[in-house]
């Protein structure tokens, strides 16, 4: 079906998509890469079932959320047409619904949460680690200094896979300040993956206002919300 035939005017939804994915492919030549390096998750946090499925008829293949009771209904209503991605914030007590919801989360920052979702995991899920590199005391994710310890704990895991790291630059940030962050998520990426044994795919940052910045600095995952939605 074609978005029209949902209902729900949505040209307008299009061409932000449209727009928004060709500011990722001239990010990625400006960084030497390609432009299908990067996954765009659309970020639905608060927008109407309605125009979610809309997106997924204009092409919108990852959809993101911000909050597990948010997403639940969406997902049942919208059902596997997608992957599932949780970017927000996860309290331990809701690790399990969680797990069986989303094909992805990418805020994890704990061993207690890691060992959480492996342990009600009911197939394998890919999870990143939140690294809150800028230390801002309001946001979530573990401390640069802390994340060899986290990732040291992962070799008991079974179910959950970490593939990668997640980080949000400070609100408002002048580019070199949120570039230096993402380059720094990039380095850390590489740490990770030498305790790990093995290269980690991922580096999930950037969102509406900085992911061009984002990309240019290795971004493999951009969380776009207010770009394409508002």
């Amino acid at each position: 079906m074609s978005p029209e035939e949902y209902g729900v005017a949505v040209p307008d939804l299009a061409a932000r998509l449209a727009a928004v994915r060709a500011r990722i492919a001239a990010a990625s030549a400006r960084g030497g890469r390609r432009p299908d390096e990067v996954t765009l998750v659309a970020v639905s946090k608060g927008v109407p079932v309605e125009r979610v499925r809309a997106a997924l008829a204009s092409g919108v293949t990852e959809l993101g959320e911000n909050r597990v009771q948010e997403a639940g209904p969406k997902i049942d209503a919208l059902g596997r047409g997608a992957r599932w991605h949780l970017v927000g914030h996860l309290q331990g007590n809701k690790a399990a619904r969680a797990a069986a919801l989303f094909d992805v989360i990418h805020s994890v920052d704990s061993a207690r949460l890691l060992e959480a979702l492996d342990a009600r995991a009911v197939r394998p899920l890919d999870v990143l680690l939140q690294v809150n590199v800028a230390r801002e005391p309001q946001k979530s994710g573990v401390a640069p200094e802390a994340l060899p310890e986290l990732v040291r704990g992962a070799a008991a895991l079974h179910l959950v896979r970490i593939v990668g790291l997640m980080t949000i630059a400070p609100q408002g940030a002048d580019p070199a300040r949120a570039r230096a962050v993402f380059r720094r998520l990039r380095e850390l990426r590489g740490e990770a993956g030498r305790l790990l044994g093995a290269p980690l795919p991922h580096l999930s940052m950037g969102m509406s206002d900085d992911f061009e910045l984002a990309v240019e600095e290795g971004a493999t995952i951009v969380r776009i919300g207010r770009a394409i939605f508002r």
